[in-house]
């Protein structure tokens, strides 16, 4: 079985190429632009035609949908580029896939929901309430895909880190071994999501849903993946400084208007993965866990 990944150069995009290796399915890993030390095949997902010629000359059976536009404070003064990216690309995406009766695994986000001040975790069946541009195009892509009537599986995860790319985690790092003092927001709570993690459970998915088709009980389905365990970002500096070491930095918790933003931010965001455990049997690493293992192979 062929499978397709969109966003191969990207944070997630990388470690599937991970965990790709080894697996009996052939994988086809794509970008806009190539990448050094890895095979990548260039294709704008914004371009129909496109798509449909990779799919059919490689008789692609599932579409992995790792690309996006995640530049949250940008995409408040880039709104068209944002909704082409997060929403007319997943739908080209799902068209192309229901056309050939194929899957598409599509990958969005916890800023679908924002507005409302929830305080229990976010279940897949709760309304999407977004507070900014990025959030919303997520949603759109998410709405997109299911009226396009293909088999999909849209997975929203949630402060996305990896050994690849710019993200949280890395720029943490480099800040608590240069400054001697940082000031990180507490309330904003969420947990954060090993890319890896999110990787296998991706492969797993794919794995059952080949297996067992009617897994899915319905045409499109949405799921819930990050790591267990709930912080807030000032909680996850400290244990990315104490984990890499770097405890001359003295960290301190802020309030999120002491850095001003174009986009307010979800402040309660944890997302419920009961329905992902219960329907693939994926077993979910706890935060602390996967961030150590993160900054071990960083390091």
């Amino acid at each position: 079985m062929t499978i397709l990944v969109t966003g191969g150069n990207g944070q997630l995009g990388n470690e599937m190429r991970i965990v790709s290796q080894g697996s009996k399915d052939r994988y086809i890993f794509t970008d806009v632009v190539e990448q050094d030390g890895v095979q990548t095949t260039i294709l704008d997902i914004t371009n129909l035609d496109s798509i449909r010629k990779i799919v059919h000359e490689n008789d692609v059976k599932v579409i992995v949908n790792c690309a996006a536009y995640t530049n949250v404070d940008g995409a408040e003064s880039n709104q068209e580029l944002a909704e082409l990216l997060n929403a007319k690309a997943p739908e080209n995406l799902a068209i192309v896939m229901k056309e050939v009766d194929g899957l598409l695994v599509h990958i969005s986000t916890d800023y679908v929901f924002g507005k409302e001040p929830y305080n229990t975790p976010c279940r897949e069946d709760m309304v999407g309430t977004p507070t900014g541009v990025y959030g919303l195009t997520k949603l759109h892509g998410e709405q997109n895909i299911m009226a396009s009537g293909c088999k999909s599986v849209i997975i929203r995860t949630a402060w996305l880190y990896s050994e690849f790319g710019k993200n949280f985690v890395k720029t943490m790092l480099n800040l608590t071994a240069t400054r001697p003092e940082l000031k990180v927001v507490f309330d904003q709570v969420g947990t954060p999501t090993y890319a890896y993690d999110l990787a296998i459970a991706i492969k797993v998915i794919i794995e059952k849903i080949t297996q067992v088709p009617e897994i899915l009980n319905s045409q499109f389905s949405i799921f819930n993946y990050s790591n267990e365990g709930v912080c807030s970002w000032y909680d996850f500096t400290k244990m990315i400084a104490e984990y890499s070491g770097h405890t001359d930095c003295n960290i301190q918790p802020c309030h999120s208007d002491e850095f001003p933003s174009p986009v307010k931010r979800p402040a309660f965001s944890v997302l419920d993965k009961t329905k992902i455990k219960q329907t693939f049997g994926i077993a979910v690493p706890y935060w602390t866990d996967s961030l150590k293992k993160c900054i071990s192979n960083i390091n």
